[in-house]
């Protein structure tokens, strides 16, 4: 993550591709330079600025983790001329004060291996660089860019890491349907939260993402997904995922009902090196009234072959318990049943959440878990977040863990 270098193959593809598209933009500027100029000079800056402590207590290691990270993010996007605008974006991630910690993949020394993980490598990165063209119902994005679909569970920016995740390639929207939007991607290379300095940071990929949403009615939304993720990098996250997910709401006498529903097939693709098919399905009911919330969900993560379902471009920190043990799938599968509660006082959003895991294949049980969390804004500009996982395990490989953090946000500007 320390010096934005991408020498793959596919990065080259969308050099030339870029080139090509900053050659033409330059032909056509040249009839309206003043126009242009004043596109660029006169768009929007912004800065933030993302203090987070975290702290691990994990069975197996002779030390706690205390990481003391702090994220500065710069970006500009520039007005839009005749249709067009592009976007930067810059982050630089340092240690404060406490290092005890590994950052994972090889991104910290050897040193650091007494240390439980805590994913947040130092360095810089440019985390988004992109041309866009926005027109009528279209909107095309060319470089660097996240990609954020639905909630995240296949595709993500895992913006919980100080290092996000972003892709290069190549994207169009179009919303030129009655309730309907249709997205597809072609992406050419993952930057993933590692950072470009190590091989688990840098993906290069010929993969293919459609998501198309239609409104069924104004409470009712219906998506279907292909994902055809071909990694070069690491085979074993090629894959070929369809799948279908509905949501919907009602209001009730005794306040709001929110439901979802969720099933996919998976199988393996490209130059993977196992051969299996497996589903997954998740089921979702979420009631809420004036300050209190409370939902039950169950989320199934198939198995075939010794080998689980897979979703290695998800941000994975907001499924299946934030103690992070589930990152990858087991071989027997996983099923998480769990329950969530809120309550809103003072300022403060307050949630606490239990998980139940077991093994889809055989039954194993994991183990448990209970997360709590707490937010609110200080003096109108200050993002305060308090937030504790412990995670009981019942089975091997998995060990207890406690995780504890304390985040202030904090931004300038307009982006």
């Amino acid at each position: 993550m320390n010096d934005c270098r991408h020498g793959t193959h596919g990065n080259r593809k969308l050099a030339l591709l870029a080139g090509f598209a900053l050659t033409i933009a330059s032909l056509a500027a040249a009839a309206d330079d003043s126009s242009l100029t004043e596109a660029i000079a006169g768009g929007d800056a912004g800065v933030e600025l993302r203090y987070r402590y975290e702290f691990v207590d994990q069975d197996g290691f002779d030390e706690n983790a205390n990481a003391s990270t702090l994220r500065l993010r710069l970006n500009y996007e520039t007005g839009e001329w005749r249709g067009f605008s592009a976007f930067a974006e810059f982050d630089q991630v340092m240690e404060v004060i406490l290092d005890d910690f590994n950052s994972g993949s090889g991104t910290s020394s050897g040193e650091r291996d007494q240390y439980p993980v805590v994913a947040d490598p130092n360095g810089s990165d440019l985390n988004q660089l992109y041309f866009q063209y926005s027109g009528g119902d279209w909107l095309a994005r060319l470089g660097r860019q996240r990609i954020l679909l639905d909630d995240q569970r296949y595709v993500g920016g895992v913006g919980w890491r100080q290092n996000e995740q972003t892709y290069d390639g190549l994207s169009f929207t179009y919303a030129g349907f009655e309730r309907t939007r249709v997205f597809y991607s072609y992406v050419a290379n993952v930057n993933r939260i590692f950072g470009s300095d190590v091989p688990a940071g840098d993906h290069e990929q010929d993969t293919h993402l459609l998501n198309v949403k239609t409104g069924l009615t104004d409470e009712v939304d219906l998506v279907g997904y292909a994902y055809l993720i071909d990694n070069d990098d690491a085979p074993a996250f090629s894959t070929d995922t369809f799948g279908v997910r509905g949501t919907g709401a009602l209001d009730l006498d005794f306040g709001r009902l929110a439901l979802l529903g969720e099933y996919a097939v998976q199988s393996d693709a490209a130059n993977n090196p196992a051969s299996f098919d497996t589903d997954y399905f998740r089921l979702q009911a979420y009631w809420s009234r004036d300050a209190f919330s409370a939902g039950i969900g169950f989320e199934s993560l198939g198995s075939d072959n010794g080998e689980g379902f897979r979703t290695p471009l998800a941000t994975l920190h907001a499924f299946n318990g934030w103690a992070d043990q589930f990152l990858a799938t087991p071989g027997a599968g996983l099923e998480d049943l769990y329950l969530k509660g809120g309550y809103t006082i003072g300022g403060w959003k307050l949630q606490a959440v239990y998980h139940d895991f077991s093994a889809e294949r055989g039954g194993q049980d994991y183990g448990s878990e209970l997360d709590f969390s707490a937010s609110t804004t200080l003096g109108g500009r200050y993002k305060l977040l308090l937030k504790a996982a412990r995670f009981s395990a019942d089975a091997a490989p998995f060990v207890d863990t406690t995780k504890m953090w304390i985040m202030v946000t904090t931004s300038f500007g307009d982006n």
